[in-house]
């Protein structure tokens, strides 16, 4: 008998075509990201509109995207996710268009905003490589795009340094633009319209496992907060924000505490990254063999992991044991975030894929939005040195959460056994 990718457990050649695509296309929209601020400055703003602008630039498409993720997932179960990463793709490439020929500032932070509520192109992408992987690697699955977003951005953002140089912010939005089109194309001519585990890859379809495997039975609407999805997506939710607690305050607190170059503050903040993208894939191998509860007791330990290392990077004041503990952060956060996202995917059906990534998607853009602003804020009200504390303390709730998460699940489990026969 010959072993097919899925029955091996391998990803199958979709899910590349996946990761090439979501990697040029999440390119494209960060060669501009880091340059926003530089770009509103030369357009001659006075210097209030120019600090609401430079936090609402970034903002903007992450609340677009947050209030209409769950929707188009709704959207995508119904008529399909192909359809739906095609219209993603076509509005980030619309709005980049449009960006490039703006040049007011309160029409760019409409069209940013525009750009979130049009766009949304993970959650279907996620819904769609679901569809055409046996249950068995989907945290493999999740890991593997992920690693494509973080890939994606820090090649973009080198990207657009270099064009920036040789040329004008309107080529970054032009390029960035074309590359989402050509991604458009490629998902329309590429990629099958309604892949099935093996089958869309010319191989037999192979059966999901049986409920024994640790998978819980599929979620059904509208009971799906009485699931352990909420429990998951609360702990999703504070290990985001715990995660963007540091990001308006990092180069400030880097600057200020080590004295040091600015290649220094920009290695540090890639080494978060390139932690992630050597990690994500080997975590999800190893979670992929645990039942949900035996998952969640390593989140826990991954939690309390993060929560001391962010302790050490708040009392150190060598620059290069920092560096080390950012890489090792980062090699951790590889165990968070793609995890979690297949364990809500395994307890839903897959009817409602759509919906409940849409739902996760929108939890992770205001829990996102959410440790932006309490870093920011925090940071300004009681002084840079209590960042990392921060950190520390927000994984701490995380912890929390987790263990609260596994005593609903033992006292539920507990109330079934005393009714039953």
């Amino acid at each position: 008998m010959v072993s097919t990718p899925a029955a091996s457990g391998a990803l199958p050649r979709l899910v590349h075509a996946l990761f090439v695509i979501q990697l040029i296309s999440m390119g494209a929209m960060e060669m501009s990201g880091p340059f926003w601020p530089v770009h509103l400055q030369s357009l001659g703003a006075s210097p209030g509109v120019l600090a609401f602008a430079g936090i609402a630039v970034y903002v903007g498409p992450m609340l677009g995207v947050a209030l209409t993720s769950t929707f188009w997932g709704k959207v995508g179960d119904r008529f399909g996710h192909k359809p739906m990463m095609v219209r993603a793709l076509l509005g980030l490439a619309i709005t980049q268009l449009a960006l490039a020929f703006t040049l007011d500032v309160w029409t760019i932070l409409a069209l940013r905003l525009l750009q979130g509520a049009c766009a949304g192109y993970l959650a279907p992408a996620q819904a769609y490589g679901v569809s055409a992987v046996v249950p068995a690697v989907r945290g493999r699955l999740f890991a593997y795009l992920q690693v494509s977003t973080n890939v994606g951005s820090l090649a973009g953002a080198l990207a657009g340094g270099l064009i920036l140089d040789h040329a004008t912010f309107f080529w970054i939005n032009l390029i960035a633009a074309l590359l989402c089109a050509l991604c458009a194309v490629a998902v329309a001519a590429l990629l099958p319209r309604r892949p099935f585990t093996g089958s869309a890859l010319g191989v037999t379809a192979i059966p999901s496992p049986p409920s024994s495997s640790g998978n819980a039975a599929p979620l059904q609407p509208p009971s799906w907060f009485a699931s352990p999805v909420a429990g998951l997506l609360a702990v999703l939710g504070i290990l985001l924000v715990a995660r963007m607690l540091t990001q308006t305050p990092f180069a400030m607190y880097v600057r200020s505490v080590f004295a040091v170059d600015n290649w220094v503050v920009g290695l540090c903040y890639g080494l978060l990254s390139l932690g992630f993208i050597v990690s994500a894939t080997l975590w999800a191998r190893y979670f992929e063999r645990l039942q949900r509860p035996d998952a969640l007791v390593r989140m826990a330990w991954v939690a309390a992991a993060c929560a001391l290392l962010m302790v050490l990077a708040g009392a150190t004041h060598s620059v290069a044991f920092f560096i080390a503990l950012h890489f090792a952060w980062g090699v951790l956060l590889g165990a968070t975030t793609p995890v979690l996202m297949a364990q809500i995917s395994h307890a839903t059906s897959r009817q409602h894929q759509g919906r409940i990534l849409g739902v996760a998607q929108s939890t992770a853009q205001f829990s996102s939005m959410a440790g932006i602003a309490l870093g920011g804020g925090l940071t300004q009200l009681l002084g840079l040195h209590i960042t990392y504390f921060l950190v520390a303390g927000a994984y701490a709730c995380a912890l929390a959460v987790i263990v609260a998460v596994l005593r609903m699940r033992g006292t539920r489990q507990g109330a079934a056994g005393l009714s039953g026969p």
